[in-house]
């Protein structure tokens, strides 16, 4: 059977979406191909990055990318994750599907405090909430 072409995306391609894409990379590899894109692109958070490799996420295969370079591509699906991105998603002519999961904006969150770890418990709390929903994720 071949793999599902899952596209998720938010406005900066900076957290939500890498973290989404490397959950799916190591979840569900076996049937989910998994991309990620940003509207605006601005670079991976470097609290983003440590988010994941503490959770044994490999990063070394992300990058920041802009959704211009996948209009033309075929997707299963793709999964807004910031209502951002949903109210901004153009129409892809070859999405099956299209589904919306709002997470919190960890940068957003993290403006709060001035510790690190604070921070950094920010981006953790919402990879575990992204790794939950990709778990359930069904194509």
């Amino acid at each position: 059977m071949a793999k599902k072409k899952v596209l998720f995306l938010c406005t900066g391609n900076s957290c939500r979406s890498q973290m989404a894409e490397a959950w799916a990379r190591e979840l569900k590899s076996e049937t989910i191909e998994p991309f990620s894109a940003g509207l605006s692109p601005k670079g991976i958070d470097p609290f983003a990055v440590d988010a994941m490799e503490e959770a044994g996420l490999g990063t070394q295969l992300l990058s920041s990318k802009s959704l211009e370079i996948f209009l033309e591509q075929r997707f299963d699906l793709i999964v807004t994750l910031c209502d951002n991105a949903k109210e901004s998603c153009p129409v892809f002519p070859g999405a099956v599907k299209v589904i919306h999961k709002s997470f919190p904006d960890p940068p957003a969150m993290a403006s709060a405090y001035n510790y690190q770890d604070l921070k950094l418990d920010c981006y953790r709390k919402v990879r575990d909430e992204i790794r939950d929903f990709i778990k359930t994720l069904k194509i």
